[in-house]
């Protein structure tokens, strides 16, 4: 039995998590190309003209599995937090899929929903189990372990600080100069295409890259106390905890966010962060959004001015 799972969206967080329990349930799991032009091209073509980027190339990813898979794994997430939601697209995703590709696939889109209760986790997998007509002590088993994998995975990212999905990316010649903080969605930031290889030109200029999935969850939480109230979007909470937490601590030289274009949290959170940081602190800050019209040299040149003002501070 093989698992198609699209490699977009929540497959930059998740992936070793749903990889590792599928495994253990004896399942092949396949992952679609890395994002490219026919891809995007795909998504842009059938997917509805207001869903954002990420969106978009998430349903050409989806065509990409046609023919390569026996299930395809679109969760329905609601929330992957207590007391905590995420962008309401996630929770229409299977329907949008749906409704905008022909496809003969069966499409297992069971709900996470750990607003409540992170008990939900588990019978999210266990229902996906029961599905696919496995044994219940082969289901618990095979989510427990998937769990203790994706815990330790974690906690490996944070100790060494280690940048998920690019274990191509090596220490420039003669070191470091800068520290920046990258804020973004982990497949704004991760997805060398859509980021047009973002974090690689960091790294040819000589900067250190932290994303927010490499801070302590405490420091993130620290961070957000500096607002006057709590935020409760997940992702954005990351990312303006991150922002305030190294902020206060005085651990980079600037910080770059990425958004895409059309995202009411991501526009919100990046005027939250622009005024903030313009009004009460001296570094550097860029904002780059993100669509199917984004040009690169466009993009390299604002990075560009970016080093430069590191450069000359």
């Amino acid at each position: 039995m093989v698992i198609g799972i699209p490699r977009g969206l929540f497959y930059y967080l998740y992936f070793p998590l749903w990889k590792s329990f599928f495994e253990n349930l004896g399942c092949e799991v396949v992952i679609s190309s890395k994002t490219n032009k026919k891809i995007m091209e795909d998504g842009l073509k059938n997917c509805v003209d207001d869903a954002c980027l990420p969106v978009k190339v998430f349903h050409g990813h989806v065509i990409d599995l046609k023919g390569k898979c026996d299930y395809i794994y679109i969760p329905r997430i609601i929330s992957t937090n207590k007391r905590e939601y995420i962008c309401p697209k996630f929770m229409g995703l299977p329907d949008m899929v749906y409704n905008s590709i022909e496809i003969d696939i069966p499409i297992i889109d069971d709900e996470i929903d750990l607003y409540k209760s992170n008990m939900s986790l588990y019978k999210h997998f266990y229902g996906i189990g029961q599905k696919l007509g496995k044994p219940k002590k082969d289901v618990i088993k095979a989510f427990l372990l998937a769990l203790h994998n994706f815990k330790s995975h974690i906690k490996l990212i944070k100790k060494k600080q280690i940048i998920p999905y690019m274990s191509t990316i090596e220490n420039p010649e003669g070191g470091y100069k800068y520290n920046v903080l990258l804020l973004g969605h982990p497949y704004n930031i991760y997805d060398e295409y859509v980021s047009m290889n973002l974090i690689k030109k960091l790294n040819d200029y000589r900067v250190k890259v932290l994303t927010p999935d490499v801070i302590d969850e405490k420091e993130i939480l620290k961070g957000t106390s500096y607002l006057n109230k709590k935020l409760f979007w997940t992702l954005e909470k990351n990312i303006v905890g991150s922002a305030f937490s190294k902020i206060y601590s005085k651990e980079v030289d600037g910080i770059i966010y990425v958004a895409s274009f059309g995202c009411g949290p991501d526009s919100i959170i990046g005027d939250l962060l622009k005024i903030k940081i313009e009004d009460n602190y001296e570094i550097p800050f860029l904002q780059l959004n993100l669509d199917e019209h984004s040009g690169q040299a466009g993009f390299d040149t604002r990075l560009e001015a970016f080093i430069d003002i590191l450069e000359r501070r």
